[in-house]
Protein backbone atom coordinates (compact mmCIF):
# COMPACT_ATOMS: atom_id res chain seq x y z
CA UNK A 1 0.00 0.00 0.00
CA UNK A 2 3.16 2.60 0.28
CA UNK A 3 6.14 3.44 -1.58
CA UNK A 4 6.50 4.55 -5.06
CA UNK A 5 3.65 7.35 -6.56
CA UNK A 6 2.43 6.87 -9.94
CA UNK A 7 2.15 10.27 -12.65
CA UNK A 8 -0.79 10.16 -14.37
CA UNK A 9 -0.41 10.26 -17.88
CA UNK A 10 -2.48 12.93 -19.86
CA UNK A 11 -4.50 10.32 -21.48
CA UNK A 12 -6.27 9.94 -17.92
CA UNK A 13 -7.71 12.98 -18.41
CA UNK A 14 -10.37 11.68 -20.65
CA UNK A 15 -11.12 8.32 -18.18
CA UNK A 16 -14.71 7.78 -18.05
CA UNK A 17 -15.69 10.70 -19.45
CA UNK A 18 -19.45 12.02 -19.24
CA UNK A 19 -19.91 11.19 -22.77
CA UNK A 20 -19.21 7.49 -22.02
CA UNK A 21 -21.33 7.52 -18.68
CA UNK A 22 -24.52 7.65 -20.70
CA UNK A 23 -26.13 4.57 -19.54
CA UNK A 24 -28.71 2.45 -20.91
CA UNK A 25 -32.47 3.21 -19.68
CA UNK A 26 -32.02 -0.69 -18.08
CA UNK A 27 -34.40 -0.81 -15.04
CA UNK A 28 -36.10 -3.49 -12.78
CA UNK A 29 -39.80 -1.62 -12.51
CA UNK A 30 -39.84 -0.11 -9.10
CA UNK A 31 -44.10 -0.94 -7.74
CA UNK A 32 -45.38 1.90 -5.01
CA UNK A 33 -44.11 1.55 -1.62
CA UNK A 34 -47.05 -0.03 0.39
CA UNK A 35 -48.86 1.79 3.24
CA UNK A 36 -48.29 -1.41 5.93
CA UNK A 37 -45.26 -1.99 7.12
CA UNK A 38 -43.05 -4.91 5.09
CA UNK A 39 -41.32 -7.71 6.72
CA UNK A 40 -37.96 -9.06 5.98
CA UNK A 41 -35.90 -11.82 6.87
CA UNK A 42 -31.91 -10.94 7.74
CA UNK A 43 -29.06 -13.03 7.88
CA UNK A 44 -28.42 -12.17 11.92
CA UNK A 45 -32.02 -10.11 13.01
CA UNK A 46 -34.90 -12.68 12.39
CA UNK A 47 -37.20 -10.65 10.94
CA UNK A 48 -37.31 -7.44 10.40
CA UNK A 49 -40.12 -4.48 9.39
CA UNK A 50 -40.05 -1.79 7.02
CA UNK A 51 -42.16 1.12 6.83
CA UNK A 52 -43.00 4.07 5.26
CA UNK A 53 -42.38 7.65 8.12
CA UNK A 54 -42.81 10.04 5.04
CA UNK A 55 -42.41 9.79 0.96
CA UNK A 56 -43.09 12.94 -1.66
CA UNK A 57 -39.56 14.57 -1.51
CA UNK A 58 -37.85 16.43 -4.08
CA UNK A 59 -34.53 14.34 -4.54
CA UNK A 60 -33.64 13.87 -1.43
CA UNK A 61 -29.68 14.11 -0.79
CA UNK A 62 -29.20 13.24 2.92
CA UNK A 63 -30.95 14.28 6.40
CA UNK A 64 -30.46 14.68 9.67
CA UNK A 65 -31.79 14.12 13.09
CA UNK A 66 -32.64 16.81 15.42
CA UNK A 67 -32.72 16.63 19.21
CA UNK A 68 -36.52 16.91 19.41
CA UNK A 69 -36.63 13.40 17.50
CA UNK A 70 -37.17 15.73 14.36
CA UNK A 71 -35.65 14.97 11.18
CA UNK A 72 -34.31 17.13 8.18
CA UNK A 73 -34.15 16.29 4.87
CA UNK A 74 -32.22 17.97 2.01
CA UNK A 75 -33.42 17.78 -0.93
CA UNK A 76 -30.46 17.99 -3.57
CA UNK A 77 -30.22 21.41 -5.38
CA UNK A 78 -33.24 22.97 -3.85
CA UNK A 79 -35.08 22.58 0.03
CA UNK A 80 -34.57 22.09 3.74
CA UNK A 81 -37.99 19.89 4.70
CA UNK A 82 -38.49 19.29 8.02
CA UNK A 83 -40.32 15.49 9.33
CA UNK A 84 -42.17 16.59 12.82
CA UNK A 85 -41.93 13.30 15.73
CA UNK A 86 -39.86 11.03 13.06
CA UNK A 87 -39.47 8.62 15.47
CA UNK A 88 -43.32 7.95 16.33
CA UNK A 89 -45.94 6.62 14.85
CA UNK A 90 -47.66 10.27 14.72
CA UNK A 91 -44.51 11.15 12.22
CA UNK A 92 -46.00 14.27 9.46
CA UNK A 93 -44.33 16.17 6.88
CA UNK A 94 -44.01 19.92 7.34
CA UNK A 95 -46.50 21.26 4.10
CA UNK A 96 -44.42 24.17 3.50
CA UNK A 97 -40.10 24.05 3.62
CA UNK A 98 -37.51 25.77 5.80
CA UNK A 99 -37.57 29.16 5.48
CA UNK A 100 -34.38 31.03 4.69
CA UNK A 101 -32.47 28.27 2.47
CA UNK A 102 -30.86 29.84 -0.51
CA UNK A 103 -31.48 28.54 -4.15
CA UNK A 104 -29.16 28.50 -6.76
CA UNK A 105 -29.96 29.72 -10.46
CA UNK A 106 -30.01 25.96 -11.51
CA UNK A 107 -30.94 23.16 -10.04
CA UNK A 108 -30.10 20.76 -13.09
CA UNK A 109 -27.27 18.50 -12.49
CA UNK A 110 -25.89 18.36 -8.97
CA UNK A 111 -25.68 21.95 -8.21
CA UNK A 112 -27.27 23.88 -5.19
CA UNK A 113 -27.96 22.02 -1.82
CA UNK A 114 -26.26 18.70 -1.00
CA UNK A 115 -25.11 17.35 2.35
CA UNK A 116 -26.19 18.06 6.04
CA UNK A 117 -24.12 18.28 9.33
CA UNK A 118 -25.14 19.55 13.05
CA UNK A 119 -23.00 21.56 15.02
CA UNK A 120 -21.61 19.42 17.73
CA UNK A 121 -23.37 22.13 19.84
CA UNK A 122 -26.66 22.32 18.00
CA UNK A 123 -28.71 21.93 20.83
CA UNK A 124 -27.47 25.81 22.39
CA UNK A 125 -26.18 27.72 19.05
CA UNK A 126 -28.79 25.98 16.25
CA UNK A 127 -26.03 26.02 13.73
CA UNK A 128 -26.95 23.62 10.38
CA UNK A 129 -24.23 23.43 7.75
CA UNK A 130 -24.88 22.43 4.46
CA UNK A 131 -22.67 21.54 1.52
CA UNK A 132 -23.36 23.76 -2.43
CA UNK A 133 -21.93 23.90 -5.58
CA UNK A 134 -22.65 27.35 -6.95
CA UNK A 135 -23.21 26.63 -10.84
CA UNK A 136 -20.63 28.29 -13.54
CA UNK A 137 -21.62 28.68 -16.91
CA UNK A 138 -20.26 27.45 -20.02
CA UNK A 139 -18.35 29.33 -22.86
CA UNK A 140 -21.07 28.42 -24.95
CA UNK A 141 -24.15 30.38 -24.74
CA UNK A 142 -27.22 28.39 -23.97
CA UNK A 143 -25.16 25.53 -22.86
CA UNK A 144 -26.26 24.01 -19.25
CA UNK A 145 -23.67 24.72 -16.59
CA UNK A 146 -21.33 21.79 -16.18
CA UNK A 147 -19.33 22.80 -13.31
CA UNK A 148 -19.45 24.49 -10.47
CA UNK A 149 -17.54 26.13 -7.52
CA UNK A 150 -17.84 24.15 -4.10
CA UNK A 151 -18.83 25.87 -1.01
CA UNK A 152 -19.82 25.32 2.77
CA UNK A 153 -22.63 27.38 4.21
CA UNK A 154 -24.11 27.37 7.62
CA UNK A 155 -27.17 29.31 9.31
CA UNK A 156 -28.84 29.55 12.41
CA UNK A 157 -32.32 27.06 12.56
CA UNK A 158 -34.97 28.28 15.15
CA UNK A 159 -38.60 27.93 14.75
CA UNK A 160 -38.80 26.65 11.69
CA UNK A 161 -36.80 29.17 9.95
CA UNK A 162 -32.74 29.70 8.94
CA UNK A 163 -31.33 32.93 9.78
CA UNK A 164 -27.82 34.55 9.23
CA UNK A 165 -26.68 32.21 6.43
CA UNK A 166 -23.01 32.39 5.24
CA UNK A 167 -20.65 31.10 3.31
CA UNK A 168 -17.63 30.06 5.62
CA UNK A 169 -15.64 28.21 2.69
CA UNK A 170 -15.51 28.88 -0.67
CA UNK A 171 -13.10 27.30 -3.52
CA UNK A 172 -11.81 29.54 -6.04
CA UNK A 173 -11.38 27.52 -9.16
CA UNK A 174 -14.22 26.17 -10.90
CA UNK A 175 -14.51 21.78 -10.62
CA UNK A 176 -17.03 18.97 -11.36
CA UNK A 177 -19.89 19.55 -9.50
CA UNK A 178 -20.47 15.86 -8.22
CA UNK A 179 -21.00 14.36 -4.90
CA UNK A 180 -20.07 16.04 -1.72
CA UNK A 181 -20.68 14.93 1.93
CA UNK A 182 -19.72 16.85 5.41
CA UNK A 183 -19.20 15.62 9.02
CA UNK A 184 -17.90 16.84 12.51
CA UNK A 185 -15.15 14.60 13.61
CA UNK A 186 -14.70 14.29 17.91
CA UNK A 187 -11.64 16.81 16.78
CA UNK A 188 -14.41 20.17 16.31
CA UNK A 189 -13.72 19.60 13.16
CA UNK A 190 -15.26 19.39 9.59
CA UNK A 191 -14.24 16.74 6.90
CA UNK A 192 -15.64 17.63 3.61
CA UNK A 193 -15.61 15.06 0.57
CA UNK A 194 -15.09 16.61 -2.92
CA UNK A 195 -15.27 15.19 -6.18
CA UNK A 196 -13.15 14.77 -9.40
CA UNK A 197 -14.20 11.28 -12.07
CA UNK A 198 -13.52 12.96 -15.44
CA UNK A 199 -10.10 14.66 -15.04
CA UNK A 200 -6.44 14.09 -13.53
CA UNK A 201 -7.88 16.78 -10.18
CA UNK A 202 -7.60 13.73 -7.62
CA UNK A 203 -3.87 13.60 -8.04
CA UNK A 204 -3.16 17.52 -8.30
CA UNK A 205 -2.60 18.67 -4.61
CA UNK A 206 -2.80 22.37 -5.94
CA UNK A 207 -6.55 21.24 -6.38
CA UNK A 208 -9.14 20.72 -4.16
CA UNK A 209 -11.39 18.75 -5.91
CA UNK A 210 -11.10 14.52 -5.26
CA UNK A 211 -10.18 15.04 -2.08
CA UNK A 212 -11.25 14.90 1.64
CA UNK A 213 -11.10 18.26 3.20
CA UNK A 214 -10.64 19.00 6.76
CA UNK A 215 -11.30 22.56 7.97
CA UNK A 216 -12.63 24.00 11.14
CA UNK A 217 -16.19 24.94 12.30
CA UNK A 218 -15.10 28.68 10.54
CA UNK A 219 -14.05 27.40 7.39
CA UNK A 220 -10.33 28.03 7.99
CA UNK A 221 -7.27 25.53 7.58
CA UNK A 222 -6.00 23.68 10.49
CA UNK A 223 -2.27 24.22 11.09
CA UNK A 224 -1.60 20.42 11.47
CA UNK A 225 -3.59 19.42 7.97
CA UNK A 226 -0.92 17.06 5.89
CA UNK A 227 -0.01 19.68 3.59
CA UNK A 228 -0.84 22.73 5.08
CA UNK A 229 2.78 24.03 4.50
CA UNK A 230 3.33 22.71 1.51
CA UNK A 231 4.09 25.07 -1.21
CA UNK A 232 1.41 24.94 -4.51
CA UNK A 233 -0.75 22.70 -2.13
CA UNK A 234 -4.08 22.96 -1.24
CA UNK A 235 -3.95 23.69 2.54
CA UNK A 236 -7.42 22.14 3.44
CA UNK A 237 -6.50 18.92 1.46
CA UNK A 238 -7.00 16.14 3.93
CA UNK A 239 -6.52 12.89 1.91
CA UNK A 240 -6.57 12.63 -1.85
CA UNK A 241 -6.64 10.23 -5.02
CA UNK A 242 -10.66 9.93 -4.86
CA UNK A 243 -13.08 9.82 -7.46
CA UNK A 244 -16.82 10.74 -7.08
CA UNK A 245 -17.30 10.42 -2.88
CA UNK A 246 -21.05 10.45 -2.14
CA UNK A 247 -20.37 8.77 1.51
CA UNK A 248 -18.55 10.11 4.65
CA UNK A 249 -18.56 9.42 8.23
CA UNK A 250 -16.59 9.83 11.47
CA UNK A 251 -16.42 7.99 14.35
CA UNK A 252 -16.07 9.11 17.64
CA UNK A 253 -13.27 7.06 17.97
CA UNK A 254 -11.56 9.67 15.25
CA UNK A 255 -12.01 7.33 11.98
CA UNK A 256 -12.64 9.15 9.05
CA UNK A 257 -14.46 6.82 6.27
CA UNK A 258 -15.76 7.89 2.48
CA UNK A 259 -17.16 5.82 0.18
CA UNK A 260 -16.66 6.66 -3.71
CA UNK A 261 -18.23 5.55 -7.22
CA UNK A 262 -16.01 3.84 -9.49
CA UNK A 263 -16.45 4.32 -12.87
CA UNK A 264 -17.66 1.31 -13.95
CA UNK A 265 -17.04 -0.95 -11.36
CA UNK A 266 -14.33 -0.72 -8.48
CA UNK A 267 -17.16 1.51 -6.36
CA UNK A 268 -14.62 1.73 -2.91
CA UNK A 269 -15.10 2.15 0.88
CA UNK A 270 -12.05 4.01 2.24
CA UNK A 271 -10.68 4.35 6.09
CA UNK A 272 -9.26 7.92 5.59
CA UNK A 273 -5.61 8.77 6.70
CA UNK A 274 -3.77 12.20 6.77
CA UNK A 275 -2.20 12.30 4.05
CA UNK A 276 -2.72 9.27 2.17
CA UNK A 277 -2.90 8.80 -2.02
CA UNK A 278 -6.14 6.57 -2.88
CA UNK A 279 -5.28 6.49 -6.44
CA UNK A 280 -7.97 7.73 -8.57
CA UNK A 281 -6.97 8.21 -12.00
CA UNK A 282 -3.91 6.52 -11.84
CA UNK A 283 -5.31 3.27 -9.75
CA UNK A 284 -8.75 1.94 -10.02
CA UNK A 285 -10.70 -1.56 -10.07
CA UNK A 286 -13.32 -0.39 -12.48
CA UNK A 287 -13.72 0.17 -16.30
CA UNK A 288 -14.74 2.79 -18.75
CA UNK A 289 -18.34 3.09 -19.37
CA UNK A 290 -18.33 1.85 -22.60
CA UNK A 291 -16.66 -1.55 -21.03
CA UNK A 292 -13.37 -1.04 -22.73
CA UNK A 293 -9.83 -1.53 -20.26
CA UNK A 294 -8.46 1.77 -18.37
CA UNK A 295 -5.38 2.50 -18.93
CA UNK A 296 -4.49 2.53 -15.43
CA UNK A 297 -3.07 0.34 -12.79
CA UNK A 298 -4.99 -1.79 -10.05
CA UNK A 299 -2.64 -1.30 -7.09
CA UNK A 300 0.03 0.46 -7.02
CA UNK A 301 2.86 1.23 -4.60
CA UNK A 302 2.37 4.48 -2.57
CA UNK A 303 -1.48 4.32 -3.25
CA UNK A 304 -4.13 3.15 -0.45
CA UNK A 305 -6.00 -0.17 -1.05
CA UNK A 306 -10.33 -0.29 -0.11
CA UNK A 307 -11.03 -1.36 2.60
CA UNK A 308 -14.14 -3.08 0.88
CA UNK A 309 -14.43 -2.83 -2.89
CA UNK A 310 -17.63 -3.51 -5.02
CA UNK A 311 -17.39 -5.12 -8.44
CA UNK A 312 -19.95 -4.91 -9.70
CA UNK A 313 -20.87 -1.54 -9.02
CA UNK A 314 -23.01 -0.84 -6.24
CA UNK A 315 -23.48 3.23 -6.20
CA UNK A 316 -22.56 3.72 -2.47
CA UNK A 317 -23.74 6.91 -0.69
CA UNK A 318 -24.88 7.70 2.97
CA UNK A 319 -22.96 5.85 5.73
CA UNK A 320 -23.93 4.48 9.00
CA UNK A 321 -21.44 2.51 11.82
CA UNK A 322 -24.29 0.98 13.96
CA UNK A 323 -24.15 1.41 17.78
CA UNK A 324 -28.25 0.89 18.92
CA UNK A 325 -29.70 -1.21 21.48
CA UNK A 326 -32.53 -2.07 18.65
CA UNK A 327 -30.13 -4.42 16.78
CA UNK A 328 -27.88 -6.17 19.31
CA UNK A 329 -26.45 -8.41 16.15
CA UNK A 330 -25.78 -5.66 13.96
CA UNK A 331 -23.71 -3.34 16.53
CA UNK A 332 -20.40 -2.50 14.92
CA UNK A 333 -21.39 -3.34 11.44
CA UNK A 334 -21.48 -0.82 8.75
CA UNK A 335 -24.20 -0.02 6.23
CA UNK A 336 -23.95 1.38 2.90
CA UNK A 337 -26.71 3.09 0.89
CA UNK A 338 -27.20 1.97 -2.72
CA UNK A 339 -28.56 3.19 -5.69
CA UNK A 340 -28.42 0.47 -7.91
CA UNK A 341 -26.42 -2.58 -8.23
CA UNK A 342 -24.21 -3.82 -11.67
CA UNK A 343 -25.70 -0.52 -13.65
CA UNK A 344 -29.15 -1.95 -13.40
CA UNK A 345 -31.60 0.80 -12.22
CA UNK A 346 -34.44 -0.61 -9.97
CA UNK A 347 -32.12 -2.49 -7.80
CA UNK A 348 -30.73 -0.19 -5.00
CA UNK A 349 -30.74 -1.10 -1.36
CA UNK A 350 -28.57 -1.08 1.39
CA UNK A 351 -25.56 -2.75 2.25
CA UNK A 352 -24.63 -4.24 5.62
CA UNK A 353 -21.01 -5.01 6.43
CA UNK A 354 -19.17 -6.99 9.31
CA UNK A 355 -15.84 -6.43 10.24
CA UNK A 356 -13.48 -8.01 12.72
CA UNK A 357 -10.39 -6.40 14.57
CA UNK A 358 -8.47 -3.79 12.29
CA UNK A 359 -11.35 -3.25 10.27
CA UNK A 360 -11.10 -6.84 8.29
CA UNK A 361 -13.84 -7.40 6.39
CA UNK A 362 -15.99 -10.89 7.72
CA UNK A 363 -19.11 -10.86 5.58
CA UNK A 364 -21.73 -8.65 3.68
CA UNK A 365 -25.41 -8.46 3.27
CA UNK A 366 -27.65 -6.97 1.20
CA UNK A 367 -31.05 -5.39 2.50
CA UNK A 368 -34.54 -4.01 1.11
CA UNK A 369 -33.52 -4.85 -2.61
CA UNK A 370 -37.15 -6.14 -2.94
CA UNK A 371 -37.94 -2.72 -2.70
CA UNK A 372 -36.49 -1.45 -5.77
CA UNK A 373 -35.55 2.22 -4.20
CA UNK A 374 -32.58 4.07 -4.69
CA UNK A 375 -31.11 4.59 -1.45
CA UNK A 376 -29.31 7.57 -0.91
CA UNK A 377 -28.80 7.93 3.09
CA UNK A 378 -29.16 6.18 6.24
CA UNK A 379 -28.81 7.18 9.91
CA UNK A 380 -29.47 5.71 13.22
CA UNK A 381 -32.60 7.18 15.00
CA UNK A 382 -32.02 8.89 18.54
CA UNK A 383 -34.69 5.21 19.16
CA UNK A 384 -31.93 2.85 17.98
CA UNK A 385 -33.83 2.12 15.07
CA UNK A 386 -32.03 2.57 11.01
CA UNK A 387 -33.42 4.87 9.15
CA UNK A 388 -33.10 5.35 5.09
CA UNK A 389 -33.82 7.64 2.88
CA UNK A 390 -34.56 6.96 -0.92
CA UNK A 391 -34.55 9.34 -3.82
CA UNK A 392 -36.40 7.15 -6.54
CA UNK A 393 -38.93 6.68 -7.13
CA UNK A 394 -41.33 8.04 -3.95
CA UNK A 395 -38.52 10.16 -2.19
CA UNK A 396 -39.25 8.34 0.85
CA UNK A 397 -37.84 8.32 4.12
CA UNK A 398 -38.15 4.84 5.49
CA UNK A 399 -37.73 2.87 9.37
CA UNK A 400 -36.05 -0.44 10.22
CA UNK A 401 -37.63 -2.18 13.35
CA UNK A 402 -37.49 -5.59 14.93
CA UNK A 403 -40.22 -7.62 13.90
CA UNK A 404 -43.03 -7.71 16.95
Amino acid sequence: MVGRRLAVCATLALLASPVLAQQPPTAVPSPPLSDTPYVFETAEVHPITVSVVAKGFARPFAFEFLPDGSLLVAERGGNLRLIRAATTSQAARDPQPIAGMPLPGTTQGSFGLHDLALHPDFASNGLVYWTWNVPVPNATEGEPPQQGRFSIMRGQLADGALSGVETVFVVDEPGYAGGTRIAFGPDGMLYVTTSAPFGPEGQDLASPYGKVLRLTADGAIPADNPFASQPNAHPAIYSLGHRDQHGLMVLPTGEVFSAEHGPSGGDELNLIEPGANYGWPAVTLGRNYDGSAIEARRQADGMVDPLVAWLPSIAPSGLLHYTGDAFPAWQGNLFIGSSRRGGVNGTGGLERVVFGEDWGELRRETLLTPLHQRVRDVAQGPDGLVYVLTDGPEMAVLRLAPAP
